[in-house]
Protein backbone atom coordinates (compact mmCIF):
# COMPACT_ATOMS: atom_id res chain seq x y z
CA UNK A 1 0.00 0.00 0.00
CA UNK A 2 2.06 3.62 -1.03
CA UNK A 3 1.96 6.04 1.39
CA UNK A 4 0.67 9.32 0.47
CA UNK A 5 2.44 12.31 2.61
CA UNK A 6 0.40 15.40 3.68
CA UNK A 7 2.23 18.66 2.61
CA UNK A 8 4.29 17.00 -0.47
CA UNK A 9 2.87 19.75 -2.46
CA UNK A 10 3.06 24.06 -2.98
CA UNK A 11 2.69 24.52 0.79
CA UNK A 12 2.09 28.09 0.58
CA UNK A 13 -0.62 27.65 -2.35
CA UNK A 14 -2.04 24.69 -1.00
CA UNK A 15 -2.63 27.11 2.20
CA UNK A 16 -3.95 29.96 0.19
CA UNK A 17 -6.44 27.57 -0.97
CA UNK A 18 -7.08 26.02 1.85
CA UNK A 19 -7.49 29.36 3.63
CA UNK A 20 -9.34 30.69 0.37
CA UNK A 21 -7.38 33.66 -0.31
CA UNK A 22 -6.80 32.63 -3.52
CA UNK A 23 -8.87 34.02 -5.80
CA UNK A 24 -11.15 31.63 -8.68
CA UNK A 25 -9.75 31.73 -12.00
CA UNK A 26 -12.46 33.84 -13.82
CA UNK A 27 -11.68 32.31 -17.41
CA UNK A 28 -11.71 28.79 -18.26
CA UNK A 29 -13.99 25.73 -19.69
CA UNK A 30 -15.97 25.97 -16.64
CA UNK A 31 -15.87 29.48 -14.62
CA UNK A 32 -18.66 28.32 -12.20
CA UNK A 33 -16.57 25.49 -10.62
CA UNK A 34 -14.47 25.88 -7.57
CA UNK A 35 -12.23 24.47 -5.51
CA UNK A 36 -14.65 22.95 -2.96
CA UNK A 37 -16.38 21.26 -5.73
CA UNK A 38 -13.19 19.78 -7.21
CA UNK A 39 -12.40 18.42 -3.64
CA UNK A 40 -15.97 17.40 -2.69
CA UNK A 41 -15.81 15.13 -6.08
CA UNK A 42 -11.94 13.73 -5.63
CA UNK A 43 -13.05 12.53 -2.04
CA UNK A 44 -16.10 10.66 -3.67
CA UNK A 45 -13.67 9.20 -5.76
CA UNK A 46 -11.37 8.19 -2.51
CA UNK A 47 -14.01 7.24 -0.20
CA UNK A 48 -15.76 4.72 -3.24
CA UNK A 49 -12.54 3.61 -4.89
CA UNK A 50 -9.51 4.54 -2.84
CA UNK A 51 -6.65 7.12 -3.03
CA UNK A 52 -4.88 5.63 -5.86
CA UNK A 53 -8.22 6.14 -7.90
CA UNK A 54 -7.58 10.08 -7.29
CA UNK A 55 -5.94 11.47 -9.89
CA UNK A 56 -6.37 15.00 -12.42
CA UNK A 57 -7.23 13.27 -15.20
CA UNK A 58 -10.25 11.03 -13.54
CA UNK A 59 -10.93 14.46 -11.07
CA UNK A 60 -11.12 16.21 -14.31
CA UNK A 61 -13.39 13.33 -16.68
CA UNK A 62 -15.75 13.61 -13.62
CA UNK A 63 -16.20 17.31 -13.39
CA UNK A 64 -16.71 17.13 -17.62
CA UNK A 65 -13.85 19.45 -17.98
CA UNK A 66 -10.28 19.00 -19.86
CA UNK A 67 -6.82 17.86 -17.20
CA UNK A 68 -5.52 21.36 -18.16
CA UNK A 69 -8.58 22.93 -17.11
CA UNK A 70 -8.23 21.31 -13.36
CA UNK A 71 -5.02 22.34 -12.96
CA UNK A 72 -6.17 26.17 -13.34
CA UNK A 73 -7.77 25.68 -9.84
CA UNK A 74 -5.79 23.17 -7.84
CA UNK A 75 -1.64 22.56 -9.02
CA UNK A 76 -1.47 18.87 -8.81
CA UNK A 77 -2.63 15.78 -6.92
CA UNK A 78 -0.64 16.79 -3.91
CA UNK A 79 -2.19 19.75 -2.99
CA UNK A 80 -5.30 18.08 -3.77
CA UNK A 81 -4.95 15.54 -1.02
CA UNK A 82 -3.94 18.12 1.78
CA UNK A 83 -7.16 20.34 0.65
CA UNK A 84 -9.54 16.61 0.42
CA UNK A 85 -7.49 15.94 4.17
CA UNK A 86 -8.72 18.97 5.89
CA UNK A 87 -11.96 19.38 4.09
CA UNK A 88 -13.00 16.07 4.72
CA UNK A 89 -13.03 16.77 8.66
CA UNK A 90 -16.70 18.47 8.29
CA UNK A 91 -17.96 15.80 8.65
CA UNK A 92 -16.78 15.13 12.36
CA UNK A 93 -19.70 16.21 14.36
CA UNK A 94 -19.39 19.98 16.16
CA UNK A 95 -19.53 21.36 18.89
CA UNK A 96 -18.92 18.06 21.21
CA UNK A 97 -20.73 17.48 24.47
CA UNK A 98 -18.92 20.12 26.78
CA UNK A 99 -21.64 19.92 29.18
CA UNK A 100 -20.47 16.01 30.57
CA UNK A 101 -17.95 15.26 32.21
CA UNK A 102 -14.65 14.92 30.65
CA UNK A 103 -14.61 10.58 30.58
CA UNK A 104 -17.88 11.20 28.59
CA UNK A 105 -16.59 14.30 26.50
CA UNK A 106 -12.94 12.36 25.29
CA UNK A 107 -15.11 8.88 24.70
CA UNK A 108 -17.03 11.04 22.08
CA UNK A 109 -13.77 12.57 20.60
CA UNK A 110 -12.40 9.20 20.38
CA UNK A 111 -15.45 7.63 18.79
CA UNK A 112 -15.82 10.15 16.09
CA UNK A 113 -12.28 9.84 15.14
CA UNK A 114 -12.83 6.25 14.73
CA UNK A 115 -15.99 6.25 12.82
CA UNK A 116 -14.11 9.03 10.32
CA UNK A 117 -11.15 6.65 9.66
CA UNK A 118 -13.81 3.80 8.76
CA UNK A 119 -16.08 6.24 6.47
CA UNK A 120 -13.45 7.16 4.91
CA UNK A 121 -10.64 4.71 4.89
CA UNK A 122 -8.03 6.07 2.59
CA UNK A 123 -7.13 8.46 5.37
CA UNK A 124 -4.89 5.63 6.47
CA UNK A 125 -3.21 5.95 3.55
CA UNK A 126 -1.93 9.20 4.32
CA UNK A 127 0.96 10.44 7.06
CA UNK A 128 -0.32 13.29 8.57
CA UNK A 129 2.84 13.31 10.60
CA UNK A 130 3.44 16.78 9.41
CA UNK A 131 -0.13 18.33 8.78
CA UNK A 132 -1.25 21.57 7.21
CA UNK A 133 -3.66 23.30 9.43
CA UNK A 134 -6.83 24.12 7.60
CA UNK A 135 -9.85 25.79 9.04
CA UNK A 136 -11.40 22.62 9.51
CA UNK A 137 -8.54 20.80 10.85
CA UNK A 138 -7.86 23.84 13.51
CA UNK A 139 -11.82 23.67 14.37
CA UNK A 140 -11.65 19.87 14.99
CA UNK A 141 -8.43 19.90 17.28
CA UNK A 142 -9.66 22.73 19.56
CA UNK A 143 -13.28 21.18 19.97
CA UNK A 144 -10.90 18.07 20.95
CA UNK A 145 -8.46 20.25 23.40
CA UNK A 146 -11.58 21.85 25.17
CA UNK A 147 -13.30 18.94 25.90
CA UNK A 148 -10.30 18.05 28.68
CA UNK A 149 -9.68 21.79 29.56
CA UNK A 150 -9.62 22.45 33.25
CA UNK A 151 -9.63 19.12 33.94
CA UNK A 152 -5.98 18.91 35.81
CA UNK A 153 -3.54 18.28 32.65
CA UNK A 154 -1.03 20.53 31.31
CA UNK A 155 -1.01 22.01 28.17
CA UNK A 156 1.92 19.94 27.10
CA UNK A 157 -0.16 16.81 28.36
CA UNK A 158 -3.88 17.88 26.68
CA UNK A 159 -1.85 18.25 23.26
CA UNK A 160 -0.26 14.84 23.64
CA UNK A 161 -3.81 13.64 24.73
CA UNK A 162 -4.85 14.05 21.86
CA UNK A 163 -2.23 12.88 19.57
CA UNK A 164 -2.54 9.53 21.99
CA UNK A 165 -6.37 9.23 21.02
CA UNK A 166 -5.96 10.51 17.55
CA UNK A 167 -3.45 7.52 17.61
CA UNK A 168 -5.47 4.98 18.75
CA UNK A 169 -8.71 5.85 16.90
CA UNK A 170 -6.06 5.23 13.56
CA UNK A 171 -5.08 2.11 15.11
CA UNK A 172 -8.03 0.49 15.76
CA UNK A 173 -9.46 1.62 12.55
CA UNK A 174 -6.28 -0.09 10.46
CA UNK A 175 -6.61 -3.65 11.64
CA UNK A 176 -10.59 -3.52 10.82
CA UNK A 177 -10.30 -1.68 7.37
CA UNK A 178 -7.29 -4.39 6.67
CA UNK A 179 -9.46 -7.49 7.74
CA UNK A 180 -12.60 -6.81 5.69
CA UNK A 181 -10.65 -5.71 3.15
CA UNK A 182 -8.00 -8.76 3.34
CA UNK A 183 -10.12 -10.79 1.63
CA UNK A 184 -11.29 -9.13 -1.42
CA UNK A 185 -7.28 -8.67 -1.86
CA UNK A 186 -6.38 -12.05 -1.27
CA UNK A 187 -9.16 -14.15 -3.12
CA UNK A 188 -9.35 -15.77 -0.06
CA UNK A 189 -12.50 -15.49 1.99
CA UNK A 190 -12.67 -15.62 5.50
CA UNK A 191 -14.13 -19.00 6.23
CA UNK A 192 -11.37 -20.37 3.79
CA UNK A 193 -8.56 -18.50 5.56
CA UNK A 194 -9.61 -20.13 9.21
CA UNK A 195 -10.84 -23.14 7.98
CA UNK A 196 -7.08 -24.46 6.24
CA UNK A 197 -5.16 -22.95 9.60
CA UNK A 198 -7.34 -24.50 12.06
CA UNK A 199 -5.93 -28.16 12.16
CA UNK A 200 -2.46 -26.25 12.48
CA UNK A 201 -3.36 -24.48 15.46
CA UNK A 202 -5.48 -26.97 17.00
CA UNK A 203 -2.28 -29.29 17.04
CA UNK A 204 -0.44 -26.51 18.81
CA UNK A 205 -2.69 -25.96 21.26
CA UNK A 206 -3.01 -29.52 22.28
CA UNK A 207 0.40 -30.60 22.62
CA UNK A 208 0.25 -28.69 26.37
CA UNK A 209 3.24 -26.31 25.35
CA UNK A 210 1.26 -22.78 24.62
CA UNK A 211 -1.99 -23.58 27.22
CA UNK A 212 -2.06 -19.71 28.20
CA UNK A 213 -3.14 -19.23 24.61
CA UNK A 214 -5.02 -22.09 24.11
CA UNK A 215 -7.05 -20.98 26.89
CA UNK A 216 -7.50 -17.17 25.65
CA UNK A 217 -8.59 -18.39 21.99
CA UNK A 218 -10.61 -20.62 23.41
CA UNK A 219 -12.43 -17.70 25.47
CA UNK A 220 -11.95 -14.90 23.39
CA UNK A 221 -14.53 -13.97 20.41
CA UNK A 222 -12.70 -12.53 18.70
CA UNK A 223 -14.57 -9.29 17.85
CA UNK A 224 -14.13 -5.72 17.57
CA UNK A 225 -13.85 -3.85 21.09
CA UNK A 226 -13.26 -0.40 20.97
CA UNK A 227 -14.87 0.47 23.54
CA UNK A 228 -12.07 -1.73 25.72
CA UNK A 229 -9.28 0.39 24.40
CA UNK A 230 -11.21 3.44 24.39
CA UNK A 231 -11.43 2.89 28.55
CA UNK A 232 -7.75 2.05 28.62
CA UNK A 233 -6.48 5.28 27.34
CA UNK A 234 -9.29 7.08 29.70
CA UNK A 235 -8.46 4.89 32.77
CA UNK A 236 -4.58 6.11 32.46
CA UNK A 237 -5.57 9.58 31.99
CA UNK A 238 -7.38 9.67 35.11
CA UNK A 239 -4.94 7.90 37.00
CA UNK A 240 -2.38 10.70 35.98
CA UNK A 241 -4.90 13.59 37.10
CA UNK A 242 -5.66 11.41 40.46
CA UNK A 243 -2.57 10.55 41.64
CA UNK A 244 -0.92 13.57 40.74
CA UNK A 245 0.87 15.47 43.60
CA UNK A 246 -0.64 18.88 44.83
CA UNK A 247 2.14 21.37 43.13
CA UNK A 248 4.76 22.57 45.89
CA UNK A 249 4.65 25.94 46.13
CA UNK A 250 7.58 28.15 47.78
CA UNK A 251 6.69 30.29 51.10
CA UNK A 252 6.61 34.19 51.03
CA UNK A 253 10.24 35.50 50.89
CA UNK A 254 10.57 36.30 55.19
CA UNK A 255 12.30 39.92 54.87
CA UNK A 256 14.53 40.89 57.83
Amino acid sequence: MTTEYSGSGDLQRTLDLMWGTTAAPSRGPRPGLSVERIVDVAIGVADAEGLPAVSMRRIASDLGIGAMGLYRYVPGKSELVDLMLDAVQRGIPDPYPLGDDWRSRLRVVTQNLIAHYRDHRWLLQVSQARPLMGPESIRTYDDALRCMDGIGLTDHEMAWTVAMLDSLARGASQWVVEYKEAADRTGISDDDWWATQMPYIERAMADGKHETMARVVANDPYEDDTDFVIDRALDGIAALITDRPPRYELPPIQRL
